[in-house]
């Protein structure tokens, strides 16, 4: 016989599998710290590649200038310069990745727990049908 809560409840199971349940699973393989390093090294990495391009590009556009006026420039300053955009930028964007990866984390532990409900409701679905046909 059909049980409409039971088809309800297996649905809803079916769609936070199809849709969310396969990178909250994924995640909760993680512990939380190990996850938030994780990214957090990914976002470096990333931020680290993207600044250095946009230096190489920006010295290759005003090549030109830094070719005539290579004696007379003073490296030590514009060095701290790009490191000084280079460190906020970073501290930024890890700042963010700490921020965002946190409230995703544990947005999927919360889906994951109400996941793991519903199961435990289907579960006992299929045992009082077993207890009924006994």
């Amino acid at each position: 016989m059909l049980d409409n809560n039971k088809i309800k409840l297996m649905t809803k199971l079916a769609i936070y599998e199809k849709n969310e349940g396969k990178e909250d699973i994924n995640l909760s393989k993680y512990y939380k710290m190990d996850f938030l390093r994780y990214q957090i090294i990914k976002s470096i990495v990333s931020v680290t590649i993207s600044y250095l391009l946009i230096v190489l590009m920006v010295a290759f556009y005003k090549s030109e200038y830094l070719i005539q006026e290579a004696v007379k420039l003073n490296y030590k300053v514009i060095g701290l310069q790009v490191l000084g955009i280079y460190l906020i930028l970073l501290t930024i964007y890890v700042f963010g990745s700490i921020v965002g990866y946190s409230f995703k984390f544990d947005s999927s532990k919360k889906r994951l727990f109400k996941y793991r409900k519903n199961l435990k409701k289907l579960r006992q679905f299929y045992h009082d049908e077993e207890n009924e046909l006994k």
